[in-house]
């Protein structure tokens, strides 16, 4: 019952003024539930400048949950109706691991808010080198390729901060989330594509692949340097 009215919190302080509680569907609702604990950890312990926007329009191809940045916050988003990706994820995930997997998608999330907040987005930690473009590929096609390992780093942060929520939260379900991600990574892999984080999700195959104490994104920190070295 506490978790309930937490919750019911949640959505009335998140989306007043865009939509009352009754206004959300079945489906928003459990993936604003599945999500709830990660966010209020992110207000209350963390105090990240995070808002949920829950799209009203029918966004049909959108990934059901991403991060934006505006005017300084964090912009958690929800693109679910008119989505059959958003039903098509939930049937993918063992029913016992449900919530704990919209938990660690929310914390991937978290991971993007806080490299936009720290003015990292995008850019090598101190000491490391950018790859130059393949010198064959087009001109017009070399800055896409360095956009897309750019993509792909921020990409293998924000899984490891979900695994390290994971690791934090939900231990005894670690390794079957963690095959679940890979799962999902490898399906229709393009090797060195914008969600090829196969690499650093190697490094993480155990929950004592990180670090203890400190924050999920200090932990998340040092697996993820350990990937971009190799």
């Amino acid at each position: 019952m506490r978790r309930l009215f937490t919750f019911l919190a949640l959505l009335a302080t998140a989306l007043a003024p865009l939509a009352r509680a009754s206004d959300l569907t079945a489906l928003e609702t459990r993936w604003l539930q599945g999500a709830s604990p990660v966010v209020l950890h992110a207000r209350q312990t963390l105090a990240l400048p995070l808002d949920i926007v829950v799209q009203p329009q029918d966004a049909p191809g959108a990934a059901p949950l991403a991060l934006g940045f505006a005017d300084g916050r964090c912009k958690l988003v929800l693109s679910l109706r008119g989505n059959p990706e958003a039903q098509r994820q939930l049937d993918d995930i063992p029913p016992d691991l449900t919530s704990a997997a919209l938990e660690l998608m929310a914390a991937h999330e978290l991971g993007h808010c806080r490299r936009y907040l720290d003015g990292a987005w995008y850019r090598l930690p101190a000491g490391f080198t950018a790859a130059r473009a393949p010198a064959t590929l087009p001109a017009d096609l070399q800055q896409a390729w360095l956009d897309m390992r750019s993509t792909r780093r921020e990409e293998a942060y924000g899984d490891l901060v979900g695994l390290a929520w994971t690791r934090e939260h939900h231990p005894e379900h670690y390794g079957r989330l963690h095959a679940w991600l890979t799962a999902q990574r490898s399906a229709d892999l393009i090797p060195g594509s914008h969600h090829d984080t196969l690499a650093w999700l190697a490094l993480a195959a155990a929950p004592g692949s990180f670090q203890a104490g400190g924050s999920v994104f200090e932990a998340a920190e040092q697996l993820w340097r350990r990937g971009l070295a190799d």
